[in-house]
């Protein structure tokens, strides 16, 4: 989980690798460092942000016109100026930057310390290089040749960059199950983790494949080959050049930013699907396989964390609407139960980056089993993607706070427009109730707008309740999946303890916990549930309890019920999520900005999790 950026060509490497690696931090942010090629190898290692690493090199030698660098987030070592990548050879001849792991790295290093080497760091990385260069020495190999066969040893997952000081007028490339880009451009090539640093100097991109090694000359010639030495002629595809802002622009984080970009990134969501005039939901995706989306009797939905809890939304949605079971599955589970997958059925993956590990080898194994794959991804070309027999996009930008939000709720939007037009399809809804919904997601960003305005009333009621260090989050229907969402937001960058509940479930052991010490946060958006909820709040009452009523702003409640009310414009049940997790995407940021958190880089936590 961690974030690549190299360059060889006729500019100034370091202001682009600095420049990438900041685009890039939402991978990492424990440690980063630069490695550069001018005449010697400037190399720079530092704990910390990249700003960090950027104040170290202040003043030093960064002249060169090739240069790799690396943001991490740790999986071996503890962050530290040594743990940080790049990482040397024994030599010193060789710098690598790695993403991945190294599954076989303990049996490698005690190989190589047998031969007599030694190590500087704790990361399966750098036994990594070392392990190359002895290949390299041992059988004197070109680079490109040493990390071709050293690779055919190695068992785990990698993107790596390598340069040689002996050959410094080229960067060998390598990947497996971790997203590599190559950008083509007349000044050089652009290397990263991802699309997105590169959209600025280029529109033509490679996408290495798993297994395959590229040599990238400074003279602008190229070749890549597989581990058995075949040459591959690599697709270029063509990518939009990046409008995406990366500037906090007037807010204290990017969290807070892209809470209040929802009614645009909703809007943009919506905007070419909704066909308000002849009253239907167009998914290019699902009418270029309508007979088999119509004929399918059932769904498999796999995603982790927040698009795990999207994805339960869109099982109620569509269940109820379609009469299509669906499953649900934790990616990181699916693929390890042996789990019973039929031709005629749809998989649909569900990850915001589009790279998430578990959810890309969920997605293969289903493609494996014969089903028909379907990913709802926010960063066009990804891998999850390029997997896919078929694909929707979310369209809601670049998002750099860990904590999802725009992703989300443009997730559970997707979902929602997917669920009606399944039930389109297959006939299991009437004209009118299309009319009605169809016009109430036309009414969404103006509907978040409204909810926004909660935004002071929050303020006040979170700076009562942000030093307990405890909560619960209770919904029912619809409004369970957007508890424990919720709850995972508390969690992720305030450190509070938070568990999410359908309320049903609060008698059957979450109700020891209720004491005058603990906030309940009560979802009673959704009318078909309420006279059951207020029964629920009147037990919690009973017991102390602190409850936090997040209701319609036209429902009639009695105010004595709660000792706090966050009230939010009524939409149509089936939206009632999208609106319903707007307050607790504001709670969380309000509780971790009242606790002196990093609401933006939580500890422990990186945004795309392509490890597994």
């Amino acid at each position: 989980m961690c974030g690549i950026m190299a360059y060889i060509g006729k500019k100034e490497a370091y202001p682009i690798i600095i420049d990438g690696l900041k685009k890039l931090e939402y991978r990492g942010y424990d440690s980063a460092g630069v490695a550069i090629m001018n005449g010697s190898l400037s190399l720079y290692k530092k704990q910390g942000k990249v700003t960090f690493l950027e104040d170290f090199t202040d003043g030093k030698k960064t002249n060169g016109n090739l240069a790799m660098g690396h943001t991490r987030w740790a999986t071996h070592g503890i962050p530290s100026d040594y743990n940080a990548h790049p990482h040397t050879s024994q030599s010193g001849r060789l710098v690598m930057v790695h993403n991945g792991i190294i599954e076989n790295y303990e049996f490698l290093k005690t190989l190589l310390k047998e031969k007599g080497f030694n190590f500087k760091s704790d990361t399966d990385s750098e036994v990594l290089v070392q392990f190359i260069e002895w290949y390299q020495v041992k059988y004197a190999l070109t680079l490109k040749e040493a990390v071709r066969r050293a690779l055919q040893d190695v068992e785990g997952t990698y993107a790596i960059v390598i340069m040689d000081t002996i050959a410094p007028n080229k960067i060998i490339v390598a990947k497996k199950e971790n997203p590599l880009a190559i950008g083509l451009a007349d000044d050089g090539f652009y290397i990263a983790s991802d699309a997105g640093p590169m959209s600025k100097y280029t529109s033509e991109v490679i996408y290495l494949n798993d297994e395959e090694v590229g040599e990238l000359n400074i003279d602008g010639s190229f070749s890549v080959i597989d581990l058995e030495n075949n040459e591959i002629a690599s697709i270029v595809t063509s990518i939009s050049k990046s409008n995406d802002n990366y500037d906090k622009g007037s807010f204290d984080s990017y969290m807070l930013k892209e809470i209040f970009q929802q009614p645009d990134t909703i809007k943009n969501c919506i905007s070419t699907r909704l066909d308000v005039a002849n009253n239907n939901i167009d998914l290019k995706a699902v009418d270029e396989h309508k007979r088999l989306f119509k004929n399918t009797n059932r769904i498999i939905i796999v995603g982790c964390g927040t698009s795990w809890h999207a994805g339960l939304i869109g099982e109620y949605l569509i269940e109820a609407l379609a009469n299509v079971s669906v499953e649900v599955e934790y990616a990181s589970e699916f693929r390890y139960r042996n789990p019973v997958i039929n031709q005629n059925d749809i998989v649909i993956a569900i990850s915001q980056s589009g790279e998430t590990a578990d959810t890309l080898a969920a997605l293969k194994l289903a493609n494996e089993k014969g089903a028909f794959t379907y990913s709802l991804v926010n960063t066009p070309e990804s891998t999850i993607a390029r997997h896919s027999d078929s694909v929707s996009y979310i369209k809601a930008g670049v998002e750099i706070g860990v904590a999802s939000t725009k992703a989300f709720t443009g997730q559970v939007t997707l979902l929602t427009m997917l669920a009606i037009k399944l039930a389109i399809i297959k006939e299991t809804i009437n004209p009118s109730e299309v009319q009605k919904y169809i016009k109430a997601i036309h009414q969404l960003p103006t509907l978040v707008e409204g909810a926004l305005k909660t935004k002071n009333v929050i303020k006040k009621i979170v700076k009562k309740l942000s030093n307990n260090n405890n909560a619960l989050f209770l919904g029912r229907g619809l409004n369970f999946p957007v508890a424990l969402e919720g709850a995972l937001k508390l969690k992720e960058i305030s450190y509070i303890h938070a568990e999410g509940y359908p309320a049903a479930e609060m008698k059957h052991g979450p109700i020891a916990l209720i004491d005058e010490n603990m906030p309940v946060f009560i979802l009673a958006t959704n009318d078909s549930a309420l006279n059951k909820l207020v029964s629920n709040i009147q037990e919690i009452k009973s017991r102390k309890g602190i409850v936090v009523l997040i209701k319609n702003e036209d429902q009639i409640i009695s105010k004595e019920l709660a000792d706090y009310v966050i009230e939010i414009p009524k939409v149509e049940e089936i939206l009632c999520p999208i609106i319903s997790s707007i307050p607790l995407q504001l709670i969380s940021y309000y509780a971790a900005k009242f606790r002196g958190c990093n609401i933006d880089q939580p500890r422990n936590l990186a945004k795309s999790v392509t490890v597994e």
